[in-house]
């Protein structure tokens, strides 16, 4: 040990800095590596057709052997998410309590992952890993089984708080345990990490139980159906959906692969009590009285292909929606998600549904704790030195003022990027250099093969379409044989378009006939010139900037077969994949 004491503590955020979700941030010393959490986020609305976002662990990739193990702060995906991502490059021993490796456990399987090391541990139990000595510390947050971390270096004590909110009457009972919190305060903390999320909200976030009885109070008199949309991984939650409709009766249904799946793990582990015969199939919906079911589904983010989005839309093959449906949305919009939730929730209107939302009426309350939750958890550390985490860069910065309010110096708070490397001492904190970061895009079975470039090609199909440009030269001579044809999608109508397509052509054949008297037969420099004349000529035409796709076939003159390959694209009946080959 003595020889590590020469290394300086090193704190490597990969994700959750500037941003909401994709939590994961490095501790090193020397050749000790943990890594807490191990998060995705949801893509915002430029990343057309990507499912989830990563972060990116080259740096965790080129230091593998150091890694000692994951530790998980709670089973949210946007602090699991990524996990079987990684697993597939490293195989790492991830550490974390019951329920959270439960739901971890249900991805690994999902993945198809055999080998993973799963090791759980009880809220208060410390565990070695490396030169670390980790201890879990019981918080509260908007599901089971969250913790914070004190972490024991050969420098100093570091206390990750992890998502948090101070609950004195939580659903399990199970109260943030501020005695340890307080206790490390008065030994002495190093550096403190604190979730940002709320620091913009005034006060103290409300009990998870005030949902519980808005719930009850919402069932007692209501005739109809009623649908409850939530996160899948809330099970406080759908616990206190399940009280209420028991109270009154109803029977419930479950809507949505990942509901299914929580609830499944949440109920074998003994964190759902549902009494026998209260959950029903969502195909046995018609055999009860509107007055006597409950519908539990995801989508309260207003996800296109989530359970309440296709109900909305009558695209869900087992529930539509009835005139007079009660429809409560016990979620925040995810900021970026506020336009999709709120188109949700128009098309529900607009069906007959009845909607409850947390703009309307108190059926949703944040797990993350709110300004004065955060003075009273830097009161009880009073860390030497202080990194803001979790949150956009605005949070973040109004954290590192909360702090230098409460008597923390300026110059011991340090406002970090992704990426960044940031060197503690038992004297100084310092950002020194950066490491690879950034956005890992997953699209289907597709991981990191969508970069910028494709989504700056999908934005501009999404915007302005298509136009392809077939023509047929002569192999050697590079003589124009047939053409040019031009096929369009998602650009114009062809057909009401008539002499735009021909101005196009005449475009193309005069940028042809330049290239053949300026002697270029390169095909790539022959297709620039027919994209730059008729990119122009179309912006000139009508301000739009379709993506040009030329398509030059070169074949023997005496073999061309001129009506074979063209007719097809007169009527717009070909396969592109024929064409290209």
């Amino acid at each position: 040990m003595a020889t590590e004491k020469k290394h300086k503590l090193k704190v490597i955020p990969l994700g959750g800095l500037g941003e909401i979700g994709k939590n994961m941030t490095v501790i090193e010393y020397g050749t000790n590596i943990i890594v807490i959490d191990c998060g995705m986020s949801f893509p915002d609305d430029q990343m057309l057709g990507i499912d989830i976002v990563i972060p990116d662990i080259t740096y965790l990739i080129k230091n593998k052997d150091k890694i000692k193990g994951i530790i998980l702060t709670h089973g949210h995906e946007d602090h699991i998410g990524n996990i079987p991502y990684l697993l597939k490059k490293i195989n790492v021993p991830i550490y974390g309590t019951k329920l959270t490796l439960g739901l971890v456990k249900n991805k690994i399987l999902e993945h198809k992952i055999e080998d993973a090391s799963l090791n759980v541990v009880e809220k208060g139990q410390t565990i070695n890993l490396g030169c670390f000595k980790v201890k879990f510390i019981q918080t509260n947050h908007s599901i089971p089984d969250a913790v914070g971390f004190a972490i024991d270096t050969p420098i100093g004590m570091v206390v990750h708080t992890g998502d948090f909110k101070i609950d004195f009457t939580p659903i399990d009972d199970d109260v943030i345990d501020l005695g340890t919190f307080a206790e490390l305060g008065r030994k002495g903390v190093l550096l403190a990490m604190s979730d940002s999320t709320n620091v913009e909200r005034q006060g103290f976030s409300a009990s998870e139980r005030t949902v519980g009885e808005k719930f009850i109070e919402s069932f007692k008199n209501c005739e109809s159906r009623i649908l409850v949309a939530t996160f899948a991984s809330n099970i406080h939650r759908v616990q206190q959906v399940i009280n209420a409709a028991v109270i009154y009766g109803r029977k419930v249904a479950v809507s949505g692969r990942s509901m299914i799946n929580n609830i499944d793990v949440a109920q074998e582990l003994g964190y759902l009590d549902i009494p026998e015969d209260t959950l029903i199939n969502v195909n046995d919906l018609k055999k009860y009285k509107d007055n006597e079911v409950v519908i539990i589904t995801t989508g309260s983010q207003g996800e296109p292909m989530s359970a309440l989005t296709r109900i909305a839309n009558n695209d869900h093959k087992k529930i539509q929606i009835k005139q007079g449906d009660l429809v409560i949305i016990s979620a925040s919009a995810i900021p970026g998600n506020e336009k999709t939730v709120s188109r949700v929730i128009n098309t529900l209107y607009e069906k007959g549904a009845i909607v409850y939302y947390d703009a309307l009426t108190q059926v949703h309350v944040s797990g993350h704790a709110r300004r004065d939750e955060l003075k009273l958890m830097l009161s009880l550390l009073k860390p030497k030195f202080f990194i803001p985490v979790h949150g956009e860069y605005r949070h973040l910065v109004q954290h590192a003022r909360l702090a230098e309010e409460l008597g923390i110096p300026k110059e011991n708070t340090l406002i970090g990027k992704n990426g960044d490397v940031i060197e503690l001492t038992s004297k100084s904190i310092t950002k020194n250099s950066t490491v690879t970061s950034g956005n890992i895009l997953v699209d289907g079975l597709g991981v990191g093969d969508v970069g910028n470039i494709v989504l700056r090609d999908r934005k501009l199909l999404s915007e302005n379409g298509l136009i392809i440009v077939v023509l047929s030269t002569e192999k050697g001579t590079g003589k124009v044989l047939a053409g040019p044809e031009i096929v369009s999608r998602g650009f114009i109508y062809v057909r009401e378009n008539i002499d735009l397509i021909e101005d196009s052509k005449f475009v193309i054949r005069k940028a042809l006939s330049k290239c053949q008297e300026t002697n270029v037969k390169e095909w790539n420099n022959i297709k620039m010139a027919i994209k730059d004349a008729l990119s122009s000529f179309i912006y000139d035409k009508i301000r739009r900037n379709p993506m040009i796709l030329p398509i030059i076939i070169e074949v023997d003159n005496d073999k061309f077969d001129d009506d074979n390959l063209f007719e097809k694209l007169e009527s717009e009946q070909f396969d592109f994949e024929e064409i290209l080959h």
